[in-house]
């Protein structure tokens, strides 16, 4: 198989592929398929955030925060690293250099930003007591 660049039908090829990988997954598989019901609609929701994010096509309408927040009891950043592998593997086999590269470093982004809204906590008490010092 030739190696694809980014657009609307390389992107919908590209997350039906990774999302194949992910439901088989010993880590990943059953979070996502006990969240997802209808992986159809799910792919095509997929598919429009990456149009967005790589064509800025504006196709996704979503909140990913709030997404993941619902699941937050069950993700570490463990499995957002072991999601990145997944995902440098598959765009490494399935995309043209340049854009696999674009679609890893965007999806590094994406997860560091997913992560701090999951993980990162403040402790305001401290932050307060720090500045009236």
């Amino acid at each position: 198989m030739p190696l694809l660049k980014v657009d609307e039908d390389s992107l919908h090829t590209l997350v039906t592929a990774f999302y194949a990988r992910i439901r088989t997954d010993e880590h990943l598989g059953s979070i996502f398929n006990d969240a997802i019901t209808d992986w159809p609609e799910h792919l095509d929701r997929l598919t429009a955030f990456w149009s967005s994010v790589m064509l800025t096509s504006g196709r996704y309408k979503g909140q990913p925060v709030p997404a993941h927040m619902k699941h937050k009891a069950r993700i570490t950043p463990e499995l957002f690293a072991r999601w990145l592998a997944l995902w440098a593997d598959t765009t490494d086999a399935m995309m043209e250099p340049g854009a696999a590269r674009d679609l890893q470093d965007k999806a590094q982004r994406i997860a560091q930003s997913l992560q701090l809204a999951l993980f990162f906590k403040v402790d305001a008490a401290a932050i307060m007591k720090k500045d009236t010092i």
